[in-house]
């Protein structure tokens, strides 16, 4: 099997949900919920109205907020990508319920940070599958599938809402603390997903454009494409090398093109997502 078919195998994504949701869960029992944290999404709305009325717990609670949540995205989003998110949602919500565990992090803002990077990862994680963490993110995709509402977008404005609603029922250095831990889920978040796919764009200007191109296919065993240029300089016209790798392929990139040209002008620049071709498939909704 190769990489690519493993990677949309139904194996390799339960793991990546299993071990995210696994990663949140510890992460919002852990911290979260002994700060009383109120976290974004969904499940951050299922804690505010936990820990104003007391009633139920914050797991029921989430199950009730995703079950129409669920209902209405049934008609209209791939089921494959439902049952994963159904998957993860039931996943999560279970390993919070029997988890027992407490970090014991007495600093609010310590424990703000560690809670929001943890449960990024955890989150990132789990959208390198086919899948979601449930909840928002459903609605997050049935609105930009039918209204062009940008996920960041509807994840704002519902957050912005929820952040609202957290001032006028709880202490405002905890929902300060609670902002702070979404925003560190965020950028942990977009950590873990350009860990998964992130790729090195590189250009090469060269004398020996066909030589370097053929030595790239053979070692490494990529493709590459070239772009017609002219040196501002010389008047020449140029074939310059467009080729996408990986981090760990860079060096020996270096190595074949300063063998084969030791003049030769290499730029490499991250690439946070890359989709196509033998590198990755587009994830399909």
């Amino acid at each position: 099997m190769t990489d690519t078919r493993f990677s949309y195998s139904v194996a390799w994504n339960l793991f990546l949900i299993t071990t995210g949701s696994a990663i949140i869960a510890a992460a919002l029992k852990g911290i979260a919920y002994s700060h009383a944290f109120i976290p974004g999404g969904l499940f951050g709305a299922a804690s505010l109205i936990y820990f104003t009325t007391g009633r139920l717990d914050i797991s029921a609670w989430f199950l009730l907020l995703n079950i129409p949540m669920f209902l209405i995205a049934w008609k209209f989003i791939s089921k494959r990508f439902l049952f994963y998110s159904l998957y993860a949602m039931i996943i999560f919500t279970f390993i919070f319920t029997i988890l027992r565990i407490d970090f014991k992090i007495q600093n609010q803002l310590y424990a703000a940070i560690t809670c929001g990077m943890l449960s990024g990862i955890g989150a990132g994680i789990v959208l390198r599958s086919l899948g979601s963490n449930g909840g928002l993110d459903v609605m997050g995709v049935l609105f930009y599938q039918k209204f062009n509402i940008g996920l960041g977008k509807f994840y704002f404005a519902f957050n912005a809402v929820l952040y609202a609603f957290s001032f006028l029922f709880l202490d405002n250095d905890l929902v300060i603390a609670s902002m702070i831990m979404l925003v560190c889920t965020s950028f942990a978040m977009e950590y873990a997903l350009s860990m998964f796919s992130q790729r090195k764009t590189v250009l090469i200007i060269s004398e020996k454009p066909g030589e370097i191109v053929r030595m790239i296919t053979e070692n490494l065993k990529m493709g590459s494409t070239f772009i017609n240029g002219t040196g501002t300089h010389s008047g020449k016209p140029k074939q310059i090398i467009l080729t996408v790798i990986n981090n760990i392929q860079l060096k020996r990139l270096e190595e074949i093109v300063f063998t084969v040209d030791e003049h030769a002008l290499l730029i490499a620049e991250n690439t946070f997502s890359v989709i196509g071709s033998n590198l990755a498939r587009r994830k399909i909704y």
